[in-house]
C-alpha cells in the first residue's frame, strides 16, 4: 500500500520543522577572565568560560560568561527530573554578557556594545505580556557599571536597573528556552520562529545534592507582538 500523500500544510510544517533543527551559527569556548569592566562581587560569581557566538559569517555576535555554579529551591528528586529556571531564586546573577556591536533584544531594543549583567526574572503575566513570548523566563540585561553586587536584588529594583541597558522604561531581555537536557559542551541551536540559542550547563545544588541547570539563551530572535 502506498503512504498517504502529505497535505500541503503537512508538508510545510515538515520543511518548518526540519529548518527549526538548523543553524550555521557556532559557539566557541574557551578560558577567559570575566569583563573587568563587572564589579568585583560580579566577577567572583562568575566562571572563566568564556562562549562566543559566531553568526554564520563567522562574526562574533556575542560573549557569555555564566556563574560559576547556582543554589536552587530544588529536591533532589526534581533535579533528577530537570531543573527548571523557577527553581532558582529571581533577580540571581547567572551570567554576564560582552556584546562587540550593537544588538537587538527580544523586544527589539537597541542595545550598545558594552558589558552587562545577567538576572534571572519572570515576565508579568498581566494583560499587557500575553503572547509576547513562548516562555516568561528571561535574563535581564544590566549595565556593568550600574550593577555593582551579586546580591538578590528587589524585582522592581532589577526592572529598573535593567531599563539603563536601552534608555527606556521596559528592561533588556534576553529569552530562556527550556533545557532540561543540557549536554556537557556548549552548543548553538534553531528554535522555531527563526531563534537562534545558546544552550549551556551551569553546576547547581538541589536538594544537598549536586546537578546542573541548563541555559538556552536566545542570542537571536524578537517577540513577534508589536
Amino acid at each position: 500500500m502506498l503512504p498517504r500523500l502529505l497535505t500541503a500544510a503537512g508538508l510545510l510544517a515538515l520543511i518548518g520543522s526540519a529548518a527549526a533543527d538548523e543553524t550555521k551559527w557556532t559557539v566557541k569556548a574557551e578560558k577567559a577572565e570575566p569583563p573587568k569592566e563587572l564589579a568585583d562581587p560580579v566577577r567572583k560569581a562568575l566562571d572563566d568560560r568564556a562562549m562566543t557566538v559566531l553568526d554564520d559569517k563567522g562574526k562574533p555576535v556575542c560573549t557569555v560568561w555564566p556563574a560559576k555554579g547556582l543554589d536552587t529551591k530544588a529536591t533532589a528528586a526534581q533535579a533528577k527530573a530537570g531543573l527548571k529556571y523557577t527553581h532558582v531564586e529571581e533577580t540571581t546573577v547567572v551570567g554576564a554578557v560582552r556584546f562587540d556591536q550593537e544588538w537587538r533584544d527580544y523586544r527589539k531594543q537597541k542595545v550598545k556594545p558594552g558589558v552587562y549583567t545577567l538576572r534571572l526574572a519572570v515576565q508579568l503575566m498581566d494583560g499587557d505580556h500575553m503572547g509576547t513570548a513562548p516562555y516568561n523566563e528571561f535574563a535581564l540585561l544590566s549595565p556593568a557599571d550600574a550593577d555593582k553586587s551579586a546580591d538578590l536584588l528587589e524585582v522592581k529594583e532589577l526592572f529598573e536597573l535593567s531599563g539603563k541597558t536601552a534608555g527606556r522604561k521596559h528592561p533588556s531581555v534576553m529569552l530562556l528556552f527550556p533545557n532540561k537536557a543540557p549536554g556537557e559542551a556548549p552548543a548553538v541551536e534553531a528554535k522555531p520562529k527563526e531563534h537562534v540559542v545558546l544552550s549551556y550547563r551551569v553546576p547547581a545544588a538541589a536538594g544537598g545534592e549536586k546537578a546542573a541547570l541548563g541555559f538556552s539563551l536566545v542570542v537571536s530572535g524578537v517577540t513577534m507582538a508589536e
